[in-house]
Formats: C-alpha cells, sequence, structure tokens
C-alpha cells in the first residue's frame, strides 16, 4: 500500500495540513520529524488534535461507507450516480472509481496517526492523567477505524493490515491478517485498555465533548463481540454501558436528532458539526435532503427511504414520522410550514430524522451557508444508547435467555406496547425501526444475520407500490464482504490481495 509508504514519514502535525496524494512523497521543509515533535503537553495534544481532522471530510462519515449501508433495502439511490447504483447491485464496476476508493485510506490515515500518539506519548513531559486521556482516545479512534476496515473488507479467509505500532513505519507493503479474528481480536485488546484509561463523558470538559470517553469504549467493545458471535462478552460490555455509564433514553425519540441534545444522556459517540461556513462534521443530513432543497438549499438528494421501510413501522410506532417524510406530510423547512412534494424522490419518501436545523430559516446560523458542504449544528450518531441496548438484547437472544426487558426499553419508548417472549424476528424488528438511515448499518446486519440473499432478492418499492429498484443477485460467497480498493493492490505489488469473486 502506497499509502503505509508514505504516511508514517509525516509527524502528526503534518498529517493536518496536507491530504493522502502525491504531496506526501516528499517531507515539506520545516515539518517537524517524530524525534523532533513530541515533547511537550502542546505537542501532544496538537498531534492526538490530528486524527479528528479526516473525519470532517465529506467522504468520510458524510457519504463515503454509507454507500455501502445503502445497499440495504432501507433506502435506494435517489440521484444518477454510477458507483453507487454499482455498489447497490453488487457489481465490481464500482471497483477503482470513485468515493469509495478512498475509504480504506482515508481510515489508515487515521490509524497512522493514533500510532503516532501511542508510539510517542511516554516522550511527553506532563503528568499521567494527561497522558492516558489522549492514549486512551488514540487506542479507541485506532480501534474504531479498524473496526470499520474489518467489518466491511475482512472475512475468514482474509482480515486488514495490522500496523505494527512499535517500530519505525516499514516502507514495505504489509500483508493484510490472515482473517478477520485476527482484527477483531486485536481491537478488542485496544479497546479494553482504552476503556481503562478514558474518562467518563461527566469528566470531559464542554470543549472536549465528541472525544471519546468510557462508555464508548465500552459500546464500542459490545459491537465487536457481537460481531464476533461471543454472545457472553457482547452482553457484558453492553451491560457495562447500561449499569455504569451513565446512559438513558430521552423520553421523546426525536429528541434524539436534535443539536441541543447532541451530548445527552443517549450520546455514545458522534461527529462534532458546526454550520460555520468553513464546516467541519457530517454533511449526512444534507445529503438526505431534497435535492436543491425546493429551490432554497443545495441538498444533494441521496439515501430515500423505500416502502418496505415505511410498512415495517407498526401502526402507532412514533418512530414513524420522526424517521419518514411521505408525501402530503407536514412539514417545516427554512421557517415555513410545507407539504412534502418532490421532484426527486424516487419513493416518494425522505429522510426525516436529520432535518431538524432545517426546519429553522437558513440564515439562522443552524446549516451551512455553503450548500457545498451542508453540515448542520447536529453532530450525527455514529452510534448511540439504544443500539447497545439492543445489542443486549440480541446477544442474551442469542444465548436462550429473555430480553424482554430491553426489547420493551425501545419498545416502550416508541409509545408501543410492550411484549413477552421476544424472539430475534422482534428483535431484528425493533433494531430496522430504531436505527434506520444510521450508522448502525441495516445491511451489515443483514449479512452477518445470513439474511441479505433473501432480502435482496425482492425489488423495492415505492409510496405507490411501483418497482424503484430491481430485486439484486447478492451471493453470500463474495459479497458478504466488499471488495477491496483496487490502488491498494496495485500500489502493494500484489502484497494485498483481492477479496474473492470480485
Amino acid at each position: 500500500m502506497k499509502f503505509f509508504n508514505r504516511i508514517f514519514l509525516m509527524s502528526g502535525i503534518a498529517v493536518t495540513l496536507l491530504s493522502c496524494t502525491g504531496e506526501l512523497d516528499i517531507q515539506p521543509e520545516g515539518t517537524p520529524t517524530e524525534a523532533s515533535f513530541w515533547k511537550t503537553e502542546n505537542d501532544l495534544i496538537t498531534g492526538a488534535n490530528a486524527m479528528y481532522k479526516p473525519l470532517s471530510d465529506s467522504e468520510f462519515y458524510g457519504r463515503g461507507f454509507f454507500w455501502f449501508i445503502n445497499a440495504s433495502d432501507d433506502m435506494v439511490t435517489g440521484r444518477a450516480k454510477s458507483e453507487a447504483d454499482n455498489v447497490k447491485n453488487f457489481s465490481s464496476n464500482y471497483i477503482a472509481a470513485g468515493d469509495l476508493e478512498t475509504q480504506w485510506n482515508k481510515r489508515y490515515n487515521v490509524i497512522g496517526v493514533a500510532n503516532r500518539v501511542i508510539r510517542n506519548v511516554d516522550n511527553i513531559q506532563t503528568s499521567t492523567a494527561v497522558k492516558n486521556k489522549y492514549l486512551g482516545e488514540a487506542l479507541f479512534m485506532s480501534s474504531r477505524m479498524y473496526f470499520e476496515l474489518s467489518y466491511n473488507y475482512g472475512n475468514e479467509k482474509a482480515g486488514v493490515p495490522i500496523i505494527d505500532r512499535t517500530k519505525a513505519p516499514d516502507p514495505n507493503p504489509i500483508p493484510r491478517a490472515a482473517n478477520v479474528t485476527d482484527n477483531y481480536k486485536f481491537i478488542v485488546n485496544d479497546l479494553k485498555k482504552a476503556a481503562e484509561l478514558l474518562p467518563a463523558q461527566a469528566e470531559l470538559p464542554a470543549k472536549d465533548y465528541g472525544r471519546p470517553h468510557k462508555a464508548a469504549a465500552w459500546a464500542l467493545l459490545a459491537k465487536v463481540y457481537l460481531f464476533m458471535k461471543d454472545w457472553q462478552n457482547a452482553a457484558y460490555w453492553a451491560n457495562e454501558v447500561i449499569t455504569k455509564g451513565n446512559r438513558n433514553l430521552l423520553n421523546n425519540y426525536a429528541d434524539v436528532f436534535k443539536a441541543e441534545n447532541n451530548y445527552s444522556s443517549e450520546y455514545i459517540w458522534s461527529i462534532p458539526s458546526t454550520p460555520k461556513f468553513n464546516a467541519v462534521g457530517s454533511i449526512l443530513p444534507g445529503v438526505m435532503l431534497e435535492n436543491k432543497g425546493w429551490g432554497e438549499y443545495n441538498g444533494w438528494g441521496y439515501f430515500q427511504p423505500t416502502k418496505e421501510l415505511y410498512d415495517e413501522y407498526e401502526a402507532g410506532d412514533l418512530r414513524r414520522s420522526v424517521t419518514i417524510l411521505k408525501l402530503g406530510d407536514k412539514f417545516t423547512f427554512n421557517g415555513t410550514e410545507r407539504t412534502y412534494a418532490s421532484i426527486n424522490s424516487l419513493t416518494g419518501y425522505q429522510f426525516n430524522k436529520y432535518m431538524d436545523a432545517f426546519k429553522y430559516q437558513l440564515k439562522s446560523g443552524h446549516v451551512s451557508a455553503n450548500g457545498d458542504y451542508p453540515c448542520t449544528d447536529l453532530a450525527v450518531p455514529i452510534m448511540r444508547y439504544a443500539e447497545v441496548i439492543l445489542i443486549k438484547a440480541e446477544a442474551l437472544l442469542m444465548m436462550g435467555q429473555n430480553a424482554d426487558l430491553e426489547i420493551n426499553m425501545i419498545r416502550q419508548r416508541a409509545g408501543l406496547s410492550p411484549k413477552s417472549g421476544c424472539t430475534m424476528t422482534d428483535l431484528k424488528h425493533e433494531r430496522r425501526c430504531e436505527l434506520a438511515g444510521e450508522w448502525a448499518d441495516r445491511h451489515r446486519d443483514l449479512v452477518r444475520w445470513g439474511d441479505a440473499k433473501e432480502a435482496y432478492a425482492k425489488p423495492l418499492h415505492g409510496i405507490a407500490g411501483q418497482v424503484v429498484w430491481a430485486a439484486r443477485n447478492f451471493n453470500p460467497a463474495v459479497h458478504n464482504v466488499w471488495a477491496v480498493p483496487q490502488a491498494e493492490i496495485v500500489n502493494s505489488h500484489g502484497v494485498i490481495k483481492q477479496n474473492e469473486g470480485w
């Protein structure tokens, strides 16, 4: 991987100034070396801050991997975009083109900066508490990146490369781990250390909201163990969040997606966001907004809900109207109540749960003035407390235990009657309705449950029952993982191997 040969030659501070392109071939004059940079507490803070800068790239948590999530039966691509269509149709034509080609590189960029922090933290002249905080952050950020890489690209035949952070950067390409289990074990080990070192969210000053905290590490541990099918540990770490994380569901589901609740009791980990002109944060709300925003804002018009998702909700489920706008619904946009209509939506629906910032007048400071980078003041959730509860419920059910308590916590907040004797069918239903259109990743759920082939063999429909996406051929032997970016294979001179079948 060309990336490995170059990015690790730079210090953390240099990474904040340069992109992952040819300009990394030569170290700029005056750039601090690793030996000269990591000395003071300010160096540590500056170096650690560099881990977060790439997250605001529009293709990181704005679209990026969301093209993979878009493969699910919950949504379709709302605008002509060949890359998105090919991904959704599991066509290898998406390889070596478009935004997904850079996703591997982007995450190893963050891992590289985290490794710098981990390797040099002991050289810093500062207190143990400060060292522990930033070491914990680096271990968490590295783990989050490895996890996203592993579950998207790794399987029992090959994982993703694990960088030896204890040594100077190796100029040679690094082969893939033997299997994804090796990746998960590595992540688990790091997250346990991170959980010991990180402060509780309540201990963070307001300026550090959005940084990893102890409950975030526990929650990610629970999810990693869920993917490992280690149900006992998944339940254990989810329960650590539930019993010790000082987390609670908000009373009103809609409140979860309001900027005033960015760091509420339901928060686990999100991408901090600002609507300023030089916006940083996730552009996902603007990506889901009506294309051209009814002539008033540059919405992008991607990721539109299907009738299948709409029909999944029970009568009286408060989450449906929060999650989905359908033709004829009343809503507020740019300070004015209007009736939802669309010249853009293939399905007659739009995701609604990220729309709160757009209800205000567009010039009131809740959305970016630059519609080409449509950030809002919402810190888009990457993981939230409701998912942790559902992780515990799933793990309990897979161990043959009762999960009524956990599932009914979610149902009752949605205005639904409690159930008894809940099964995996109930769990799958609640997970779909609760987390639709979020980074929890419906596509990956279907894959890990073994449900993807059957689900994708059915066409997807719009509000009037019309077919908006044809049935697809999903081959689990191939499509349970995505294709490794062709650039990584080429730049590694074949050391990095493609996933079989792609």
